[in-house]
C-alpha cells in the first residue's frame, strides 16, 4: 500500500513554487488528481530579516517530476473557461 505524501527519507524534487497558497493547493489537487503524491511546504523567512521572502513549494518523489511538471505545464496552456466560453459566444457562426 502507498503512503498518502512522499516518504521524507526519499529524494524529493521541487516541481512548483509560489507566493499564494492557494495556487499552490489546485497544483496539488491537479497532482493528486493524476495520481502523483506531493507534499506542500511553505517557505516562512522572518521578514524583518528577509521581507517579502517565503512562499509555497510542492515536492513530489524524483521518479514522479517529470510526469508533475508536465501536468502543471498542461494546466498552464489551457484556457480558462470563462475565457473559453466568451470566446464561443462572442465567435460568429460558420457558414
Amino acid at each position: 500500500m502507498t503512503e498518502p505524501t512522499p516518504n521524507p527519507n526519499e529524494k524529493l524534487v521541487r516541481v512548483f513554487d509560489t507566493e499564494q497558497e492557494s495556487e499552490a493547493l489546485v497544483v496539488r489537487g491537479l497532482l493528486e488528481s493524476a495520481g502523483i503524491e506531493c507534499n506542500v511546504t511553505s517557505l516562512e523567512a522572518q521578514q524583518d530579516i528577509l521581507p517579502g521572502v517565503g512562499g509555497t513549494v510542492i515536492l513530489v518523489r524524483e521518479e514522479d517530476a517529470a510526469q508533475a511538471r508536465e501536468v502543471i505545464e498542461t494546466y498552464r496552456r489551457a484556457p480558462a473557461n470563462d475565457e473559453t466560453a466568451e470566446f464561443e459566444i462572442s465567435e460568429e457562426p460558420p457558414a
